[in-house]
């Protein structure tokens, strides 16, 4: 399996591909698509230059799934829209090409690679380089979305174990009172 990880920005989307060999990880590529070649006004642009980065990123490496980082609110809300606005452009390129995405928070992430959810960007880029055995440390971004990869790697044997050893059934007892049924 080989997982692309995604860390949309608007400026900056990192990426990362790790493939994955029973619990083995093994690096494959990472970097960044960067929107500073558009205008800053130009959104529609810069959003455009996401989707075709990451398309190329799908064409060339070939990935078998995709994780994403799930956006969290910022305490100034234009950056949040603007910031939700290019993981729809990474969403929307990733599912384009045919990828099962899977979508994690930041906490969620630095749990998974360094052990703690408030854990600072810095240490994020030692434990991949760590767990990745990479023999410089990756950006910034490109570390994050390596995290999110390694993330899914993780979450995606526990959740292939637990399909085989259960048999999951529609629950229709229990019901909300709009109807919905979980």
């Amino acid at each position: 399996m080989r997982i692309l990880g995604v860390d949309p920005g608007l400026r900056t989307t990192g990426f990362g591909l790790v493939d994955v060999d029973g619990p083995r990880l093994h690096y494959v590529a990472s970097g960044t698509v960067s929107t500073a070649e558009a205008d800053s006004g130009d959104l529609p642009a810069r959003l455009k230059l996401i989707v075709d980065g990451l398309r190329e990123v799908v064409a060339r490496w070939q990935p078998t799934c995709a994780s994403v980082e799930i956006v969290f609110v910022n305490v100034n809300p234009q950056s949040t829209l603007l910031l939700g606005q290019a993981r729809g452009a990474a969403l929307a390129a990733l599912v384009s090409s045919g990828l099962a995405v899977s979508e994690y928070t930041a906490l969620q992430m630095k749990k998974a690679v360094v052990g703690h959810g408030q854990a600072r960007k810095e240490q994020v880029q030692a434990m991949v380089q760590r767990l990745l055995a990479l023999p410089a440390l990756p950006g910034r971004d490109a570390a994050d979305a390596l995290g999110l990869a390694v993330t899914h790697a993780h979450a995606a044997r526990t959740f292939a174990a637990i399909d085989r050893s259960a048999t999951r059934h529609r629950l229709t007892r229990a019901q909300y009172r709009s109807g919905r049924s979980y």
